[in-house]
């Protein structure tokens, strides 16, 4: 698994954290400083798949430019709805989807095992049953600071983060569209 903060044991944003991609290479999130992210455990075989990739298709098609990296991170810990290899997952969501954001490395969100970038993800921002993630699609909004600023459940449609964190979301999109321009 992937998840090691790079220089810290007390990481302070998610930009204190390297993984490993679909493909087995480093990436360091500190690249991605100045953008707001959105990071979801995803799953290939779950009955939210389809209307969550889509839509987080069409959310990235519409603000990557502006400043907006999706980062998604398969998961098997619901169902075993993501029982493949990276090469699997990396095949399935390009072939289906046509994806272009970021696949990384399948990860564990809850438990022991648990990616120590979802540790920090779920440390101030809990779910209804404590911060455990409930099922696959959970998403956290980033801002371009390294820090989660709200956290979706599963069922919230990645289209929907337009209204329901819309506030959030528009502004930092705003100011990183003012900071480009």
């Amino acid at each position: 698994m992937s998840t090691e903060p790079s220089n810290s044991k007390d990481p302070k944003s998610v930009y204190d954290f390297t993984l490993k991609d679909g493909m087995g290479n480093d990436v360091d999130l500190a690249t991605y400083k100045g953008k707001v992210l959105l990071i979801v455990n995803v799953a290939s075989k779950c009955g939210m798949t389809n209307s969550n990739y889509v839509g987080l298709n069409q959310l990235y098609d519409k603000y990557k430019l502006k400043g907006l990296e999706i980062l998604a991170f398969p998961s098997n810990q619901f169902g075993e709805e993501e029982p493949g290899t990276n090469d699997q997952i990396l095949d399935f969501v390009c072939t289906h989807f046509k994806s272009e954001f970021p696949i990384f490395d399948k990860i564990e969100v809850n438990g022991d095992n648990s990616a120590p970038l979802y540790k920090f993800l779920k440390s101030g921002k809990w779910g209804i049953f404590g911060d455990d993630i409930q099922w696959n699609f959970a998403k956290f909004l980033v801002d371009k600071d390294g820090q989660v600023v709200d956290r979706y459940y599963p069922t919230t449609s990645p289209l929907s983060l337009e209204v329901h964190g819309a506030l959030l979301f528009k502004k930092f999109i705003f100011f990183i569209y003012i900071n480009i321009n």
